[in-house]
């Protein structure tokens, strides 16, 4: 049986699942729309029971580790601003196969305040995190959860927003307490779905959590 310890994370062959929370660093991000990622990884922790992040100075990252049934699921923050995400990717999904087991929570100003999309093998949307991890891991196969950050319209839509300058700031601006709050329940869909990926399939968990 191959052991693989190269970043001090230990897997047989049985590949893990690699679920990775794009955010920035530092407490001047803590609670921003662009550190969604993070936080509902955060939750997904919280609800697998496992240990608090420690930092991994090998991927310079935040790690934890926990199970869902029998499959391995390893949680990873990358310390790094959210453009160059993929440096600690990169690193750990090597191979198209493994990619396929790869899951990235994100905040995505295209969907709605406490909606969800599950997606793969998707472009990149115009998310520099995103992006990063394409062209670290090369190839689009992988899961993705989208977290909504919009404010809604009237038709229960996201609002949109225009200019780089408007973008950035709302990104990068807190959310208010009746946010958290909507996201702390799309927290717990999100977690939900990643178990359905993995005690059944991606499809599966597409057809529940991209009905509405």
């Amino acid at each position: 049986m191959h052991v693989d310890d190269t970043y001090g994370i230990f897997y047989t062959t049985n590949m893990p699942y690699i679920i990775v929370g794009l955010g920035n660093p530092g407490e001047e991000y803590v609670d921003t729309r662009h550190n969604t990622g993070r936080m509902v990884l955060e939750h997904v922790r919280k609800e697998l029971g496992a240990d608090d992040f420690k930092f991994n100075k090998k991927i310079n990252a935040d790690v934890s580790e926990g199970k869902i049934g029998r499959e391995k699921m390893i949680m990873i923050a990358p310390d790094t601003f959210m453009n160059l995400s993929g440096k600690t990717v990169g690193q750990l999904v090597r191979s198209k196969k493994a990619a396929e087991k790869l899951i990235v929570i994100y905040d995505d100003f295209a969907l709605p305040l406490g909606r969800m999309k599950v997606a793969f093998n998707r472009s990149s949307g115009g998310h520099n995190g995103l992006e990063s991890v394409i062209k670290a891991v090369k190839t689009e196969g992988f899961l993705r959860l989208r977290i909504g950050t919009a404010p809604e319209n009237a038709k229960g839509n996201a609002k949109p927003i225009h200019g780089d300058e408007k973008i950035e700031k709302f990104i990068l601006g807190p959310f208010k307490d009746e946010e958290l709050k909507a996201l702390k329940k799309v927290s717990k869909k999100a977690f939900e779905a990643i178990e359905v990926i993995v005690k059944e399939n991606r499809e599966k968990a597409m057809s529940i959590y991209n009905a509405s």
